[in-house]
């Protein structure tokens, strides 16, 4: 359970794998696209394919791409702050931000992001207050030219109850 939302506390929470890096991911048909967009996006944050919404069935590798474009933005600027976190984290962070009264410091950790990458947002189904806060964050780190990189497991338009300004 998280009581406090001090970056300086929270600042190693970004749980990457080590092995999950462009140069260990295997390239093919189906994740061509996918792998240059991630790659372009590790390139320049914030400039090319903004928001980068990474899409594919359960075991393809989607975690492994958006895990590869956080180690690759952290080498080449290191000063460029990214937060990796999966929507069920992020939807568990929310909830106790709400229970302890931390609403504006969980704001202020998750949109002071450069990069921000949300990992299965299909987590937020049926989760209407997380998808509003969501939907604020997002548009917080966009209007900034800030980086987003979302995966899901299916479309947009195939997660259940999810709000059609976050689909769009």
């Amino acid at each position: 359970e998280i009581l406090s939302f001090d970056p300086v506390s929270m600042a190693g929470d970004s749980k990457l794998n080590d092995r999950y890096t462009f140069e260990e991911f295997v390239v093919g048909k189906s994740n061509h696209l996918a792998h240059a967009a991630a790659f372009a996006v590790s390139q320049g944050p914030g400039s090319a394919f903004n928001p980068l919404f990474v899409s594919g069935g359960v075991g393809l590798g989607k975690t492994h791409l958006l895990q590869a474009t956080c180690h690759a933005i952290r080498r080449s600027a290191p000063n460029v702050r990214v937060v990796y976190i999966s929507c069920e984290d992020f939807t568990n962070r929310y909830i106790a931000a709400i229970r302890h009264r931390t609403l504006d410091a969980f704001r202020a950790y998750h949109r002071s992001a450069d990069v921000l990458v949300i990992d299965d947002v299909e987590f937020l189904a049926n989760k209407e207050s997380t998808q509003e806060e969501f939907f604020h964050t997002f548009n917080a780190l966009h209007q900034d030219r800030r980086q987003i990189i979302i995966s899901s497991d299916r479309g947009p338009d195939e997660i259940p109850t999810l709000h059609e300004r976050l689909v769009s």
